[in-house]
């Protein structure tokens, strides 16, 4: 499944006095796994949800899989891409396995879940869980589990509807390296055994230079670099922003 912008560009922005993004034109490949870079108020996260809709397009037009998103198409095409919302946008007070079944409502009726998700629905969940060692956890609060073991959770929903494209905002933050690298380790396996788009904002350029294989690096609404993910902050160094840090990359 592709993703093309043409001339995308959304809301202006009165703190940054400017469109957030302006004239983006880019196409990314079905199996790409690409990340998403920049500094603080640079467009990532727009532009990471205009890709499924929740930020409209002011200009231009976005396009998935050739067909222009839209408010007629946007439902169906919602269907096939799976999102990962900074900080993991769980309920905290239901049970691991519920946060994931919600990552099907979608794609049932309110008479399919009115005495409970139906079984095959339950199952498939259990086993996404299960996939990510979570299984015994599946009936625990999910506000109890640890910050790693919650991006897991947020990972298995966004994937319980087979999606052919998931996208992935800010998954790692919050999260010590272990977990972080888990994390990624689990998006590069989805990407490389199952051919999977996969998409994802990071701050971190040593993730994004060992993981990723393209990088499209925005600065002020626009792309500044989109490329291989190597000598990555050679290319931040470049913009015009002082204070760069050289492995870690602020983010909103």
């Amino acid at each position: 499944m592709t993703v093309e912008c043409s001339n995308l560009e959304t809301a202006y922005s009165p703190s940054l006095k400017r469109p957030i993004l302006n004239g983006i034109n880019c196409k990314i490949q079905q199996g790409e796994f690409v990340a998403l870079l920049g500094l603080n108020g640079a467009g990532k996260s727009t532009l990471l949800r205009s890709f499924v809709g929740l930020v409209p397009c002011k200009k231009g037009e976005i396009r998935i899989n050739d067909t222009i998103m839209n408010s007629r198409t946007i439902a169906r095409i919602r269907h096939e891409i799976g999102m990962i919302f900074q900080g993991g946008g769980l309920v905290k007070q239901l049970p691991a396995i519920d946060n994931v079944l919600c990552g099907c409502l979608g794609s049932l009726t309110p008479w399919q879940t009115l005495w409970g998700f139906p079984k095959n629905k339950r199952d498939r969940a259990l086993e996404l869980l299960d996939n990510f060692g979570l299984l015994e956890l599946a009936y625990q609060t999910t506000g109890k589990l640890s910050g790693g073991q919650q991006q897991k959770v947020a990972i298995a929903r966004a994937l319980i509807q087979s999606p052919q494209i998931l996208l992935a905002d800010e998954p790692t933050t919050g999260l010590d390296v272990i977990a972080a690298q888990q994390v990624m380790e689990i998006l590069a396996r989805l990407h490389r055994d199952r051919g999977m788009t996969v998409v994802v904002v990071l701050h971190d350029l040593g993730m994004a230079s060992t993981y990723p294989e393209r990088a499209i690096v925005l600065d002020n609404g626009q792309i500044a670099y989109d490329g291989k993910c190597h000598n990555l902050a050679d290319k931040f160094s470049k913009l015009n922003h002082p204070n760069i840090e050289e492995n870690t990359l602020k983010t909103r």
